[in-house]
């Protein structure tokens, strides 16, 4: 009882199997990517035409190599495994998120279809009951040796029909290498059970010429007794023919063993090279969403390959992709199985975008239509729907894809607009979404802008061009915005009064104030080159200023203050105007008192030509600070004067 109260329902078992094969159409290309760098052995280079040496080992496929198998860095695949949430339709891959429904390349493949003819021609049906033919000669209980072979001559028919893409002439090659490498490795066994007889007959040779008989060939009967009448050779010659003799018959078992060996290894090849082509087929197929042809392969892969094994030759990194998506072990019966549930999962699909259709559902019916085409765009379910059923959704669908654009964009008005459209062409239409969306940014907007009247009204320009600009941001299109922008254009230039204010401010030399002010000024200079120029020079120098005076507050917090004073006293002379600056080297002044009483006071003495005294003063200077460039520099200048040079 209690296992049959876990048991999952069916419905929960088709979510499931739905959600695998979502996600495995979707991680198609990176299955597809994995199975072309799976191992696949060299061919050994044709042993000598004397049949001597052995062919050269070949790297078995298997998990040691691969796609990801040799290396230790980053996979093809990335950190994680793809995955897809059917229920925000988001596609997940390596930290990265796709919604599938909600991209330019779906959209536009989606409208493509719903505006195609459906394909229900004389050649279509023609088309399709040839593949119908071949899956039922295929069909398990059906796939006789004579099945095969019929089922093989159709597979050029299907590929004369444009719909099929030549597929199944792609199918048909793959069957047939796959026959010819049977065909070599019967060829091989033939030639091996050759080598084997003519080894049996050197190790009977070799072991008659060890027991010191000269016996060339066995004889018919298997016995090998003596004829009279002939002496025999001395018995020190006699042992060494027959030495001869053995070691001549041993290298030649040696040669035929390797042989035989390398001809089992050619078949050994053959076969894993044949499957592996075949696999990537079969998944090339699955990831191209070419199902019926996906149900061909396998069968046709099951009738010629008979030893049971359908294991896919894949790396570690493709089997991990395989199973965490899937929940099943990478073998062609996984395919094939997912394949089934593909279409039916389609059938299904067009079943309820039909109903909901009729229902007037628009909004679900493109839903269930877009995941149906996302999944099995070729399938004739999806091939022969009727195209007045198609255009039913395709004004909802267009539409809804301008609506995701008005918003993306911030059109507000716009997506009002199509939203009040598709409540009328949908019932089913959920606008509680784009309609939350619109009216927060309308309100958000209108505060912003209930802030910038006041700003202007108090003349507070910063502010004023913080609220315009973070209106405008959520809702460039607002008209309220295009309103306020008269208002305040109609109160004055306020480019033409930035102007004024900068000349007065650069006729005063206030550069301090064009400093503070300069976001202002560089939008309002930006059409007069001379004034520009001139800013840039102001700006240039007050940078300079204020890179000084953080250099000397940062010496100030170290209690450098020697230091402080005279990063500030450098630059002092070039800009005695700037009250900051001033400010700050006054109280670096006071904080430096005798610093700058003995660095003054050398300077007044090398005035006065007392150079003893001044050079004491300064060496006085240079101890209280010793990286003081200022006492450095005088220190130079004495001492040259001192020792002069030569």
């Amino acid at each position: 009882m209690k296992a049959n109260a876990q048991r999952p329902t069916p419905n929960a078992q088709r979510s499931t199997a739905r959600r695998r094969c979502w996600t495995f159409v979707f991680a198609g290309c990176a299955l597809s990517a994995g199975l072309l760098c799976a191992q696949v052995p060299d061919a050994p280079s044709a042993a000598p035409a004397g049949g001597g040496g052995a062919a050269p080992a070949a790297q078995p496929a298997g998990n040691g190599g691969g796609a990801g198998g040799g290396k230790k860095g980053g996979s093809f695949l990335g950190k994680d495994v793809p995955s897809f949430d059917p229920g925000t339709e988001t596609m997940s891959w390596d930290g990265k998120n796709w919604n599938v429904s909600n991209n330019r390349i779906f959209q536009a493949r989606f409208e493509k279809y719903l505006n195609a003819p459906e394909e229900t021609t004389a050649e279509d049906k023609q088309y399709q009951l040839v593949i119908s033919t071949i899956l039922n000669l295929l069909a398990p209980g059906n796939a006789s040796s004579q099945n095969i072979d019929t089922a093989f001559r159709y597979l050029p028919q299907g590929s004369r029909f444009d719909i099929d893409a030549r597929l199944c002439d792609a199918l048909a090659d793959a069957v047939y290498s796959a026959w010819k490498s049977q065909g070599a490795q019967n060829r091989l066994v033939t030639a091996t059970a050759s080598l084997d007889q003519e080894r049996n007959q050197d190790y009977w040779n070799a072991t008659h010429a060890g027991a010191g008989e000269t016996v060339k060939s066995p004889p018919p009967s298997g016995g090998g007794g003596k004829k009279g009448g002939n002496q025999p050779a001395p018995p020190s010659q006699q042992n060494f023919e027959a030495t001869m003799v053995q070691a001549k018959f041993t290298k030649r078992i040696a040669e035929v063993e390797a042989q035989m060996k390398a001809n089992q290894l050619k078949g050994e090849i053959s076969s894993i090279q044949a499957k592996v082509e075949f696999q990537a087929l079969i998944v090339q197929f699955f990831m191209q969403r070419r199902f019926q042809h996906v149900l061909m392969a396998t069968r046709f892969y099951r009738a010629v390959f008979t030893d049971g094994d359908t294991k896919l030759n894949v790396g570690k990194d493709t089997k991990d992709l395989f199973e965490k998506s899937s929940g099943m072990p990478p073998t062609v019966g996984t395919l094939d199985s997912m394949a089934n549930e593909a279409i039916r999962d389609v059938r299904e699909g067009v079943k309820a975008f039909e109903f909901l259709v009729v229902k007037n559902e628009l909004e679900s019916a493109s839903k269930r239509l877009a995941e149906a085409v996302t999944i099995g765009e070729y399938m004739p379910e999806i091939r022969t729907l009727a195209r007045d059923k198609k255009r039913q959704t395709l004004e909802f669908v267009q539409k809804t894809n301008q609506l995701i654009s008005a918003i993306d964009v911030k059109d507000f008005t716009l997506a009002e607009t199509l939203v009040k459209a598709l409540e009328k062409i949908a019932k089913d239409f959920d606008s509680s979404k784009p309609m939350a969306a619109i009216e927060t940014s309308k309100q958000v907007a209108a505060m912003h802008l209930a802030k910038a009247r006041n700003a202007a009204l108090k003349g507070d320009n910063p502010t004023l061009e913080a609220e315009l600009t973070a209106a405008t941001e959520l809702w460039p299109r607002n008209p309220a915005l295009a309103e306020m922008s008269k208002m305040i254009f109609s109160q004055g230039d306020v480019q033409q009064k930035a102007v004024i204010d900068f000349e007065q401010l650069a006729g005063q030399k206030n550069y301090r104030q064009i400093f503070d002010d300069r976001v202002r000024f560089i939008a309002a200079l930006a059409l007069y080159p001379e004034k520009q120029k001139q800013l840039e020079e102001v700006l240039k120098n007050m940078q300079t200023i204020e890179a000084a005076i953080a250099q000397a507050s940062a010496m100030a917090g170290q209690t450098n203050y020697a230091g402080a004073w005279e990063t500030v006293e450098k630059i002092a002379p070039q800009f005695p105007d700037d009250t900051k600056l001033s400010q700050t080297r006054a109280n670096l002044t006071t904080q430096a008192a005798d610093f700058v009483r003995t660095l003054r006071g050398a300077q007044d003495l090398e005035k006065k030509e007392q150079v003893g005294s001044s050079l004491a003063w300064y060496l006085k200077a240079q101890k209280i600070y010793p990286q003081s460039e200022f006492a450095g520099e005088g220190i130079d200048r004495l001492v040259k004067r001192i020792l002069p040079q030569g």
